[in-house]
């Protein structure tokens, strides 16, 4: 048996800076020394509570140091010279901020106006484009109709004595016309 104490379940969560409840929940499985005594009700020994984890007598968090601006202000000349000290701090900060926010708009601006010099060329480039494919588009087209010569000067006459065309070669009563120029 160990020489460490045992504890009652108030004793424990006191101990342990938890609730009671937490202790009684822990009972059932967390510790398994823990025995009804009939006189203090259920005690568990210490021993148990440090291999379930908890932390006996922990130290408590370091209590709150006073805020920098609750201390005490001095008074006289020295808070006057501190004052103008933190006034002028702040004054070349907001001067820095300022430059900073300047710079920045400037170089937004010249970003903003190398794009628009680029989008302007492109549109160029895409409009010389658009000429060129409609150009070639009216190359594709066919010409207006034209009317049939019956004879080109310089041109021999075919032997059968038609001008060639097919709308003057007569039709077999049984045979299909071909729309082709048979050799």
């Amino acid at each position: 048996m160990s020489s460490r104490p045992m504890l009652t379940q108030r004793e424990a969560a006191a101990a342990c800076s938890v609730s009671r409840t937490t202790i009684r929940r822990r009972e059932a499985g967390d510790l398994p020394g823990a025995v009804q005594d009939p006189v203090r009700g259920w005690v568990i020994p210490v021993d148990d509570l440090l291999a379930a984890g908890l932390r006996l007598h922990a130290p408590s968090p370091p209590d709150e140091v006073a805020s920098p601006g609750v201390q005490e202000r001095p008074v006289g000349p020295v808070a006057q010279v501190q004052g103008e000290a933190a006034l002028r701090a702040e004054l070349e900060r907001v001067r820095h901020e300022h430059a900073l926010a300047v710079a920045e708009a400037e170089h937004g601006r010249l970003l903003a106006q190398a794009e628009a010099q680029h989008l302007r060329e492109q549109l160029a480039a895409r409009g010389e484009h658009i000429a060129d494919l409609q150009r070639a588009l009216k190359a594709l087209m066919p010409a207006p109709e034209r009317p049939v010569l019956t004879q080109v000067p310089g041109q021999a006459q075919p032997e059968d004595g038609s001008t060639g065309s097919l709308e003057e070669l007569p039709a077999a009563s049984g045979e299909r016309r071909r729309w082709w120029k048979r050799r």
